[in-house]
């Protein structure tokens, strides 16, 4: 057996000791609505684009948005969920790394709903992600502050090097972006707190709440720039 999958099945066995029953099950109820509301919407904002921007740019950036998102929700959902110490190790890792696939994954969409503005910015945003992915598997527990700063510069990287892309946005998309972008953020609190009680339940309400907020974000682009 791989000792580092030992390590974080043992870590993720005391975390689920301390976790008491009434936690375990508004995290679960979380991840569940989260994972529902995302099967039912994902199709309905792609089936929308098709409709409304009938370009193959649009429709495969939502796509890849949509299918990125779910990933992240099922992997989150499954890592919190499952209660096998066997499989902890794996899905751990899966949650981790669905994170900054749905990263790239956002900016993607935004991207290509844009007219293709920013391709540099979308190559460089997958190349760290798969470097994210890498780190997460091939060594969990190493470099676990690079890994975390890692998803915040990728999400943040648009301040930077995304001008000619927020420049074809309206200000309802730009709001909505800055606010998901701050749900995240100040979620990441909760998540790093480990000594308060429900502190992860309250993480992934920050998850599913910066969610909803970019998925209206990537719809109302859609819709704007039709």
């Amino acid at each position: 057996m791989d000792p580092t999958l030992g390590r974080m099945d043992a870590v993720s066995s005391r975390r689920r000791t301390l976790y008491s029953r009434n936690e375990w099950r508004s995290d679960a109820t979380v991840h569940v609505l989260g994972t529902v509301l995302a099967l039912a919407a994902v199709p309905v904002l792609i089936t929308l684009t098709a409709v409304m921007r009938p370009d193959p740019w649009a429709i495969t950036g939502t796509a890849i948005y949509g299918g990125a998102l779910i990933a992240m929700l099922v992997c989150s959902a499954l890592c919190n969920m499952v209660g096998r110490p066997g499989w902890q190790g794996v899905l751990g890792r899966l949650d981790h790394s669905a994170i900054y696939v749905k990263i790239a994954g956002t900016y993607t969409a935004f991207v290509l709903l844009s007219g293709a503005t920013e391709v540099p910015l979308v190559i460089l945003l997958w190349v760290a992600a798969a470097l994210g992915v890498a780190l997460k598997v091939l060594a969990p527990h190493r470099f676990a502050w690079v890994g975390f700063g890692l998803y915040i510069a990728m999400g943040w990287a648009g301040l930077i090097a995304g001008g000619p892309l927020f420049a074809t946005m309206s200000l309802p998309v730009l709001v909505l972006i800055v606010t998901g972008g701050v749900i995240y953020t100040l979620g990441t609190l909760f998540y790093l707190g480990h000594r308060m009680r429900f502190h992860r339940t309250i993480w992934h309400v920050c998850v599913l709440a910066a969610s909803g907020v970019f998925f209206a974000a990537v719809l109302t682009h859609m819709v704007g720039t039709a």
